[in-house]
């Protein structure tokens, strides 16, 4: 099980931290060398793909993908953590109409600057925003220029139940509060589910109980997705023996190809790095070989 390398879609359970599920999937698979993609809040559900081996290389670039949820949030109620899990700030009477709360969610199509709330994992001065809040104090934050791609509304009224498609770095709950302070009433989230991260949905994806029993099954690595399926829009370059020891190596080599990223395999067929041409040069851009 220590040679594994790739990709496997967990279908993360509620109360579980993201963190909770890298030293899972480590006992599970045997493999210290394990990330996760992008953190879901404990009480979030849903998609969270999470690299093994070679493939924690791209990690980083997976967390750049555009993110799908599944949201609810109740109006006139405000807490300090945008959820329905924290302390409660305010509460008032809703006189808001389906009508009126449908133009308040889809204005916010399209770009805005998101205010990042103080329970977050953003670091300041070295520390985790939610540690401060935690210790009841308050950081000065900058807003940081967001995109909602897409929504669409499943319910309407109090609570009210939406899907969204937005950029890396969206707070969902924050959204919602957005929303909530846009009609002049509050609002914080009761349910989230990330439906998609990149192109891994909810169909790649594994429960624990699953997982488990493929282990015992001895088949855990039919969940298993190879890591150059995340660059299958690149097309793909097969090196001669030479020509792959001299990209190993570091060399800048000649490659008679337009320029921009390559799926780059070996001679055996072995995926090994994403290359980079420019210039007819073909280099390394991001390794993956072991």
């Amino acid at each position: 099980m220590t040679c594994m390398n790739g990709i496997i879609v967990l279908d993360k359970p509620k109360g579980k931290t993201s963190h909770d599920m890298v030293y899972f999937m480590r006992r599970l698979t045997g493999v210290k060398r394990i990330g996760h993609t992008g953190t879901l809040d404990p009480d979030a559900t849903g998609v969270l793909p999470i690299c093994i081996g070679s493939a924690t290389k791209a990690a980083d670039m997976m967390t750049l993908s555009d993110k799908r949820y599944r949201a609810k949030f109740i109006l006139g109620k405000t807490t300090d953590t945008q959820d329905i899990s924290g302390k409660i700030l305010s509460e008032s009477d809703v006189n808001c109409g389906n009508d009126e709360i449908r133009a308040a969610i889809m204005s916010f199509l399209g770009e805005y600057d998101q205010l990042p709330p103080m329970y977050s994992a953003i670091k300041q001065n070295g520390r985790k925003l939610y540690e401060l809040a935690r210790e009841g104090k308050t950081a000065e934050r900058q807003p940081r220029r967001v995109e909602i791609k897409e929504i669409e509304i499943l319910s309407l009224g109090i609570e009210t139940e939406f899907e969204v498609l937005c950029s890396k770095g969206t707070y969902i709950r924050t959204l919602c509060a957005d929303i909530g302070e846009k009609l002049g009433v509050g609002a914080c989230m009761t349910d989230l589910r990330r439906l998609q991260t990149g192109q891994f949905t909810e169909d790649d994806s594994y429960t624990c109980d699953e997982l488990l029993r493929m282990k015992d099954e001895d088949r855990l690595s039919d969940a298993l997705i190879r890591v150059d399926k995340l660059f299958s829009d690149y097309e793909a370059i097969h090196l001669t023996p030479n020509q792959t020891k001299s990209v190993k190596n570091g060399v800048l080599m000649t490659y008679h190809k337009p320029d921009g990223f390559y799926r780059v395999y070996d001679n055996d067929g072995n995926f090994i790095c994403v290359g980079s041409a420019a210039g007819e040069k073909l280099k390394v851009y991001k390794s993956f070989w072991t």
